[in-house]
């Protein structure tokens, strides 16, 4: 829809660059930009995907195989992939990314490098490799396997603390390795009848809560050398409920991730919030966008929803940045068709009529998967010629083609590495 036929009716506001989107791409180009200096504004329809992803940055956990050195790997798997992001990214831009995102994140004790993938334990007993995680998850590195005692609460949902270390002893995260694990669960504090894990995270929060739990650990302890429990200690003190566990723990715990929605996700995503506003950038949730509007070849306004009328926002530039399928970012219509629908962008990667789009097995590597938005070196979208949609168009994160991060783990890399580059290729534009 064209705003320009409603701009008499319609709020006006401006902005050096506009970010549409709230997940780890849109917030990493926002707060990299108002660092740059410009006038920021984040136009997203919802919170984005960060509150339901488990905290962690997975850089390359697969290539198909289980990735150990993610630095090593990712020149063969670039080869192999040349259209996938990592190959305009480059390790150079990968490496100065992911030490901006530490540096940035700081609070949350981000520890990893490039070097070694982490194995940590999944909320079913299963193994995910991850590079940087926060500090509360590092010392559940079980690459090299060893005893570990796996603690839960009765009545919290979603999480079995005997399934979780029966899985986990069947597992071999390397050759000659295995994992003892043994379960244990605490009583619920606090009146019972609410499982939620955030409603556990917030009671820990309170000291005397957190003290009959302490007291209920000491009578479950071993021998092990660490305690892996569920990932809801604290939300906003989490630090002082985590480091005050250990205390009485006397030896390492660390969180173990649950289903959405993600206690580390909530803390990593209000930390990203934060920063972004003491930069000086603005994040409007619950604005999706309604249209854009052109001129020589550049995006002049973008228009978005807003009680009680539309607000028109004028703009230098413009960051897409609202994820892949899974977001809403693409759709894929009933007849097949895969669409941009934000900005009607040309997408990638479609395969042809006459052949196959999805397989028979669901967990197969589909044709469709690695459909998205092509981009120029400075992370404009481009269309099927090559040619430049718009001068001051960038995107940015899973909507681009070339990637299939769930089968990849690669999700959160893609997003830091190309918002942070295209938000660099934004701010050298702007001197």
């Amino acid at each position: 829809m064209d705003p320009s036929a409603r701009m008499a009716g319609n709020d006006r506001a401006a902005a050096d660059v506009v970010v549409i989107g709230a997940g780890t791409a849109g917030l990493v180009a926002a707060i990299r930009l108002s660092q740059g200096g410009l006038r920021v504004r984040v136009v997203a329809a919802g919170h984005g995907c960060l509150v339901l992803a488990p905290g962690v940055i997975d850089v390359l956990g697969y290539a198909p195989e289980r990735v150990a050195d993610p630095a090593r790997a990712l020149a063969p798997f670039v080869a192999a992939h040349p259209d996938h992001p990592y190959a305009r990214v480059g390790p150079d831009g990968l490496d100065r990314a992911l030490a901006w995102f530490r540096e940035t994140v700081a609070p949350l004790g981000y520890v990893g490098a490039l070097r070694h993938n982490r194995l940590l334990l999944t909320a079913l007993g299963g193994l995910r490799p991850s590079c940087l995680v926060p500090q509360t998850m590092a010392a559940g590195d079980l690459s090299q396997g060893g005893p570990v005692l796996v603690v839960g609460f009765h009545g919290l949902r979603d999480f079995s603390p005997a399934l979780v270390a029966a899985n986990l002893c069947a597992v071999v995260p390397a050759p000659g390795t295995g994992v003892a694990a043994r379960a244990a669960t605490l009583e619920w504090p606090g009146p019972s009848g609410d499982g939620r894990p955030l409603t556990l995270a917030r009671r820990l929060e309170d000291r005397s809560l957190r003290a009959a739990v302490g007291r209920d650990l000491r009578t479950v302890l071993g021998d092990e050398p660490r305690v892996g429990m569920p990932a809801v200690l604290g939300v906003d003190r989490w630090q002082e409920v985590w480091e005050e566990m250990q205390l009485v723990a006397g030896r390492p715990i660390f969180e173990i991730p649950l289903v959405p929605p993600s206690i580390p996700g909530l803390r990593l995503f209000d930390l990203l919030r934060r920063v972004l506003r003491a930069a000086g950038g603005r994040l409007q949730v619950g604005a999706p966008v309604t249209g854009v509007r052109h001129r020589n070849g550049r995006v002049e306004a973008v228009t978005v929803a807003r009680t009680p009328r539309e607000q028109v926002i004028d703009t230098r530039w413009v960051v897409l940045a609202t994820g892949g399928v899974g977001g809403g970012g693409l759709q894929v219509d009933p007849d097949g068709t895969v669409r941009e629908p934000t900005l009607g962008l040309p997408v990638h990667g479609v395969p042809v009529p006459g052949h196959p789009r999805v397989l028979p097995d669901p967990f197969a590597s589909h044709p469709l998967d690695r459909a998205g938005l092509a981009v120029d070196e400075a992370w404009r979208p481009v269309d099927r010629s090559g040619r430049v949609v718009a001068l001051n168009l960038h995107a940015a994160g899973a909507a681009l083609t070339g990637c299939e991060p769930w089968r990849e783990k690669s999700g959160e890399g893609i997003s830091i590495a190309t918002g942070y580059l295209a938000a660099s290729a934004i701010l050298e534009e702007a001197g």
